[in-house]
């Protein structure tokens, strides 16, 4: 058995717990676990058939639900490091978004942020999941919202870290994506430079300088699982332009009121090195939603903090959670 296997059995009673907020910090311990590779994230890649398309998405753990909802251009693989530290206490699941990371798409399918929603009800049914913790990043957290004011019910908790909000969607950064997106040249220009030259992907106009606070970021390998799905085909840099033009116009007007009303408990976790998202952003979510328990300023921390600072995820997830470490 490896170390992985022996702590998910010796700690798997904790997925069961109850939500208590906030337990004392001496009882979290960091949780230690093994490097996710992407030949492991792969063959462990599983799909879903649904009406929208053959969903991808990687699972792992047991217990109650959690749903990671990730960033663009990314896909799941950008919680890998988090569900390590995670899946001795729920049952993780993470998908790829419609358009984006490997998931198939059927032909006529939308994919803006309403498909999104409609596409993760569909799958928590499938996977027979009525309730879930969730955890979002980037567009993932405009989805997040939605998901909640709609189905307030399937939501435990969330947590919420660099993401748009009403004030803010889509921020000016991705006004330039757009518009390549509507020429459909945005994955020729931008992605196919990236993926055949990796320094020029972490150089400070590549998406390591815009989105990641660690110059070595992203890898190689996060390179190759990000963006080669996206640039397979010429069906598949549609779907990826598609998903761009589809944040055009913000999807959360009006939400505010509902947010308010939401009993869930919401924590706000915001790298303030963002250069995409403005930091006033997450005082609008401590202040507009009607359960916030407050929000962690990480100092150093840009849009994609979460993949670098897996730990710092971790800690605050199983704070919201109400589950200890070992």
């Amino acid at each position: 058995m490896n170390r992985r296997a022996f702590l998910k059995v010796t700690v798997g009673a904790a997925a069961a717990s109850t939500v208590n907020l906030y337990p004392a910090l001496a009882a979290l311990k960091p949780v230690a676990a093994d490097s996710l590779h992407a030949e492991e994230f792969r063959r462990n890649r599983r799909f879903a058939s649904l009406p929208s398309g053959n969903i991808a998405y990687f699972e792992s753990g047991a217990g109650p639900a959690a749903l990671f909802l990730h960033g663009f251009p990314l896909n799941s693989f950008q919680w890998r490091h988090a569900i390590e530290r995670l899946s001795m206490y729920r049952r993780c699941i993470a998908p790829d978004f419609l358009g984006l990371g490997y998931t198939e798409v059927a032909e006529g399918q939308g994919v803006g942020p309403s498909d999104q929603v409609e596409m993760l009800t569909l799958l928590l049914d499938q996977l027979s999941e009525r309730q879930v913790d969730v955890v979002a990043n980037d567009s993932g957290g405009a989805i997040a919202q939605i998901l909640l004011t709609r189905h307030p019910e399937r939501i435990r908790t969330l947590l919420l870290t660099n993401c748009d909000t009403e004030i803010q969607s889509p921020p000016p950064a991705m006004l330039p994506v757009i518009a390549l997106a509507k020429a459909g040249r945005f994955a020729d220009e931008w992605l196919t430079p990236w993926r055949r030259d990796p320094k020029r992907a972490r150089s400070p106009n590549g998406i390591g300088g815009m989105c990641y606070a660690d110059p070595q970021n992203p890898t190689d390998e996060a390179i190759e699982m990000y963006l080669a799905p996206l640039l397979a085909t010429r069906q598949r840099r549609a779907m990826l332009h598609a998903y761009a033009i589809a944040t055009e116009h913000n999807p959360l007007i009006g939400v505010g009121s509902r947010l308010q009303q939401s009993k869930v408990p919401m924590r706000v976790v915001w790298g303030m090195a963002d250069t995409i998202f403005s930091s006033r952003n997450a005082d609008y979510l401590d202040a507009t939603f009607g359960n916030s328990k407050g929000v962690r300023r990480l100092a150093k921390g840009k849009l994609f903090w979460p993949e670098e600072e897996p730990d710092i995820l971790a800690d605050e997830v199983r704070q919201l959670w109400g589950v200890g470490g070992i």
